[in-house]
């Protein structure tokens, strides 16, 4: 197996970069005030065929209620509690606008059920997220995909071949704004689509995709912005992403799985986990950075084709 082999990703880990939480998430909720009893919460339970359920006030989630926690009160003959004496009231939180595969890094780390889904701008509860969700979503989506690769079956080598001249490309440019986590991806996912248009081979586009989103995400968290060009030649897509930022001082380092920069606050809305060169590296035949501190980074890099 070659190195490059080792880290091939799958259309459905492709989709969950692409696809946001808003798009999986249930938004028809059962809730619950604190003044609910829990004999209360036993008939919501039971009919409404959950385990669990948030608990809100003015809108606001304060906590989440669980089937446990009734098994609990049974117990101890506490039915005639109220639900916000004995709820969860440091609840792990998702945004409603970030990828779908930081829904998944949470459940396989916390191994929690449910989480709720939280409105960016209003701080309000619009949904719940659940394991089940996501394998609904994902299913539906590679349906819809698989229809709209049978209308657009062009071939990229074709496009090439009608045209006539000794040398051409292929260039489109994303603009990414620093600091706008609520667009976050949508460069990468419009790449996405254009490269498929294109015919381009879906295991290639997979990479590029993933390698793009990196590159976007580290611009939206580290600067004030920057641009992502790329140019599809007949024999390879290069993917060049350059940023007015902070630059990078280490780069060795910055290549280190794991090593991250990000500030506290962008790593508790699921940011900044320290992967995004290493899996540009890992993902990429070529891969040049050019940076300088306090001015900018420039990265380069591509699939052959």
């Amino acid at each position: 197996m070659s190195e490059k082999d080792k880290f091939k990703y799958t259309k459905i880990q492709e989709l969950t970069y692409e696809l946001k939480i808003r798009e999986a998430m249930t938004t028809n909720l059962i809730t619950a005030s604190p003044e609910t009893t829990m004999y209360e919460l036993r008939g919501l339970l039971k009919e409404h065929r959950i385990s669990g359920l948030p608990v809100v006030e003015n809108g606001n989630l304060i906590g989440i209620i669980s089937i446990e926690d009734l098994i609990n009160c049974l117990m101890a003959k506490e039915m005639d509690k109220n639900v916000g004496s004995k709820m969860t009231k440091n609840v792990k939180t998702v945004f409603s606008d970030e990828p779908l595969v930081h829904a998944i890094s949470i459940f396989n780390e916390t191994h929690f059920g449910r989480l709720p889904v939280i409105e960016r701008d209003t701080g309000k509860l619009v949904g719940m997220i659940t394991k089940g969700d996501i394998i609904r979503c994902l299913l539906k989506k590679l349906e819809i995909d698989y229809h709209e690769e049978e209308i657009h079956k062009y071939r990229a080598s074709h496009i090439f071949e009608d045209l006539l001249a000794d040398e051409m490309e292929v260039k489109f440019s994303f603009f990414v704004k620093g600091g706008d986590f609520k667009r976050a991806g949508e460069c990468s996912s419009r790449l996405r689509t254009n490269l498929l248009r294109l015919g381009i081979e879906p295991e290639k586009v997979r990479r590029l995709t993933i390698s793009s989103y990196e590159a976007e995400m580290n611009m939206v968290i580290f600067t004030d912005g920057g641009k992502i060009t790329v140019n599809v030649f007949s024999n390879k897509i290069i993917v060049e992403a350059q940023d007015r930022g902070p630059g990078i001082p280490d780069v060795e380092k910055a290549l280190t799985p794991g090593y991250s920069t990000a500030p506290d606050w962008v790593r508790n809305l699921g940011f900044g986990a320290g992967m995004g060169l290493p899996n540009i590296k890992n993902l990429s035949d070529e891969m040049e950075i050019k940076t300088k501190v306090g001015e900018y980074t420039h990265i380069k890099f591509g699939v052959n084709l």
